[in-house]
């Protein structure tokens, strides 16, 4: 049997007082807390050791704030945490993304490839930190700002996948032209992001196509498209719509889509007139 999970967003990023904490976090709190009073420190002491406010060190401790990768590095040191407290970074960094996005982001974490179909937006995996803001910022209704640094910052965290070497994993991407034209942030930000496009694709395990807006109709009219494959062989293909997430793994299913994504590619443009085209749009803000 295929498993099938589907995640609503509601209300991303507004923790109410009802909601716990996300587990990583309290659980990295607590080792932090562990290793503080094994070294004889004070909050403050740590605090002053690695370069945070004695306030800050509390939330991580309490597990009311995510720690970022440089508040983790610095505890390891003055600490002596052994890579305790990094082996738990990526879990910390996946709990500050939407609830319904965090199924999927376990699976991509163990993808040895990942293909996709992106009609409205560059893909989070390739945004900047400037076009991803933007895009924080115009959510409704409105994350607090909180919310929106969380997100970010598990956004731009995710981005490691492209430069992950063990294993390596191949990814494809085929953007809408209209997507690539809209001016998420303003001209410049839109520029920043073409020209980045561009960098990523001239790494080897990554191909950018685009789809253009004179093809009029294709395989993938109906939607954005995800498809995944793990360590293990095994499959997934994930849809996204609006703040909800539907994960397939049914073999006949996912299957077809993989059918339908060798469409796409071949409809699109292929690599080198989709970075002559982006080079054009880059040229023209």
């Amino acid at each position: 049997m295929g498993r099938t999970t589907q995640r609503e967003c509601g209300t991303a990023g507004r923790r109410g007082p009802d909601r716990e904490r996300p587990a990583a976090w309290s659980a990295y709190g607590k080792l932090v807390r562990l290793f503080r009073e094994r070294a004889g420190l004070t909050q403050q002491a740590l605090a002053d050791a690695i370069g945070y406010s004695m306030e800050q060190v509390a939330s991580v401790e309490q597990g009311r704030r995510p720690a970022k990768a440089a508040f983790t590095e610095a505890a390891e040191r003055v600490l002596d945490a052994g890579g305790a407290l990094r082996v738990l970074q990526p879990d910390v960094d996946r709990a500050k993304l939407p609830l319904f996005f965090q199924d999927f982001a376990l699976l991509e974490a163990e993808a040895v490839s990942r293909f996709s179909y992106d009609p409205m937006l560059v893909p989070g995996l390739l945004q900047t930190e400037a076009y991803a803001r933007a895009l924080l910022e115009a959510h409704f209704p409105p994350l607090e700002e909180e919310a929106i640094e969380q997100h970010l910052t598990a956004r731009l965290a995710r981005q490691s996948l492209l430069t992950r070497k063990n294993p390596c994993v191949v990814f494809s991407f085929i953007l809408e032209e209209g997507a690539l034209r809209r001016a998420v942030g303003g001209n410049a930000v839109l520029a920043e992001q073409l020209a980045h496009l561009r960098e990523c694709s001239r790494r080897r395990n990554v191909e950018i196509q685009v789809m253009p807006t004179r093809r009029a109709a294709h395989s993938g009219v109906n939607g954005q498209i995800v498809l995944l494959e793990t360590v293990e062989r095994r499959q997934f293909l994930s849809i996204e719509a609006q703040g909800f997430v539907n994960i397939r793994s049914d073999r006949d299913e996912v299957s077809e889509f993989w059918l339908r994504y060798g469409m796409l590619r071949s409809q699109a443009l292929n690599t080198e007139e989709s970075a002559r085209l982006i080079d054009r749009m880059a040229g023209e803000l």
